[in-house]
């Protein structure tokens, strides 16, 4: 073992065995040499060669000892070596893959600069699109808090617009109203005056219903003779009937209209026209309207056309003698109508 140890490669395991066969050889020559010497000595050099070949047995020992170990010293040799032939392409592939990973670093460095550059000019660009952006924002949020007044402003205008209109559609549903309470008192008017009048129906007088008026129509030949303005007694007994049914509807207006034909008056006198006659003759029938009991004088209204309101143009003497005539017009009191209309 001691051998094995100090000499671990096989040139010094073959210097071992030539160094054992040596001391054999050296020890059978000192047994010849002493053959002659004395008992004693022989002694000492048996025992001494005893002990050369117990020592050479046990060197033989360990030398196969230490051939064995190198034999498995061997093998473990070889498979580091093949280990270590394994470690060196892995080592290989290593720096290759080192210096593969440092280019690919230094372009990843190329790369990070760029890129740092790139995104400065771009944050630049970012921030001033987003100042733009914001400007923007601003404008948009300034017009849209003034199209919002504006559109509380127009609501406000509606609102009140609506109300106004539903104030006049009361208003004009008040005046439509008031329109058919008229009509309707109208015509209640109309049958009363004819009923009164029933008996001058077929002398020269009519009543008729038109715009929610009464319209009483005397020719001349039922109230006064030619050129005359004074009301003879058939005529006069027809107001005075119209006189009852006016005192009787105090809400009645009464408007008296004088009308000739177109021949000049050639009278003489007070009377100088055709409107002087127009005239005498509508003041003559309000007249005989006041003398009727509750006919007051501020509901009657007195006038004269003369000759320019014709109801025949024709110059014949039917259209003249129906141009020569009295018209009372009866009308509802409208004052609620006045009212709304100057609202």
């Amino acid at each position: 073992m001691y051998l094995c140890a100090k000499f671990k490669h096989q040139p010094y395991l073959i210097f071992s065995m030539k160094t054992l066969h040596f001391s054999m050889f050296a020890c059978l020559a000192l047994m010849a040499a002493v053959s002659c010497v004395s008992q004693k000595k022989y002694q000492q050099l048996e025992e001494q060669h005893s002990a050369c070949l117990t020592n050479g047995k046990k060197l033989a020992s360990e030398f196969d000892g230490c051939r064995t170990n190198s034999q498995s010293q061997q093998k473990q040799i070889s498979a580091l070596q093949l280990q270590a032939d394994a470690l060196g392409d892995t080592l290989a592939l290593l720096k290759n893959s080192q210096a593969t990973l440092q280019n690919r670093y230094a372009d990843l460095l190329n790369e990070q600069e760029t890129l740092q550059k790139g995104s400065r000019q771009e944050i630049r660009q970012l921030m001033e699109q987003l100042q733009q952006n914001r400007a923007a924002l601003q404008k948009r949020e300034d017009e849209f808090a003034a199209a919002e007044r504006a559109l509380n402003e127009r609501t406000a205008a509606a609102a009140k617009l609506e109300r106004y209109a539903q104030e006049q559609q009361d208003k004009l549903r008040a005046f439509e109203r008031i329109l058919r309470e008229k009509d309707s008192v109208a015509a209640a008017l109309k049958q009363k005056v004819s009923d009164a009048l029933l008996n001058f129906a077929d002398k020269g007088l009519s009543v008729q219903l038109r715009g929610g008026k009464v319209y009483v129509s005397m020719d001349e030949k039922l109230l006064f003779a030619s050129g005359s303005f004074v009301v003879d007694k058939q005529g006069a007994a027809a107001l005075r009937n119209l006189a009852d049914i006016l005192g009787k509807n105090p809400d009645i207006s009464v408007l008296i209209e004088g009308h000739t034909d177109e021949v000049p008056y050639a009278g003489s006198g007070q009377l100088v026209d055709n409107w002087d006659l127009s005239c005498k003759r509508a003041t003559s029938v309000v007249r005989i309207l006041l003398s009727g009991a509750g006919v007051e004088p501020s509901r009657i209204t007195a006038a004269g056309r003369a000759e320019f309101v014709p109801v025949r143009p024709e110059k014949t003497p039917e259209a003249r003698s129906a141009n020569r005539r009295i018209e009372v017009i009866l009308s509802p009191k409208l004052d609620e109508v006045l009212k709304i209309l100057e609202d």
